[in-house]
């Protein structure tokens, strides 16, 4: 169960998602449907969010999948337009760079963020065992 879910148990063929992208990208059916699952179950968890907080100021995209992949996050967003979203498709194709791919007159500012999961890693790593020393 926990050696072969996810990406890997529904595509069969990986649990990589630059590979899924690709796969999808040479007609893979199982690799698109994998990637129309994720895309389906972020547009639930951002629905169900802006239901719970009665709207939503700001949308950010981050971490591996989110920062790499400007078909996703284009996806995601083109299904989010009923908030008032206007999606800025030509600023989606940043990389590596913090920036609103929003457009201006967006009712819901989009904007991807960079992160060093690295480095956040290694700062946790260090917290808990300064903690396990005191």
């Amino acid at each position: 169960m926990n050696k072969k879910s996810g990406f890997l148990g529904v595509s069969q063929k990986t649990s990589d998602a630059r590979e899924m992208d690709e796969l999808a990208n040479n007609g893979n059916f199982q690799a698109k449907l994998t990637l129309k699952m994720l895309t389906f179950q972020m547009i639930k968890y951002i629905g169900a969010y802006v239901a719970e907080m009665n709207g939503v100021d700001a949308i950010f995209f981050t971490g591996g999948i989110g920062e790499h992949n400007s078909r996703l996050r284009r996806r995601v967003c083109e299904n989010l337009t009923y908030l008032g979203l206007s999606f800025g498709y030509e600023a989606n194709t940043a990389w590596g760079v913090d920036t609103v791919i929003s457009l201006p007159d967006s009712k819901v500012k989009v904007a991807l963020v960079t992160t060093d999961e690295e480095l956040v890693i290694a700062r946790d790593t260090m917290h808990l065992v300064q903690s396990i020393e005191e």
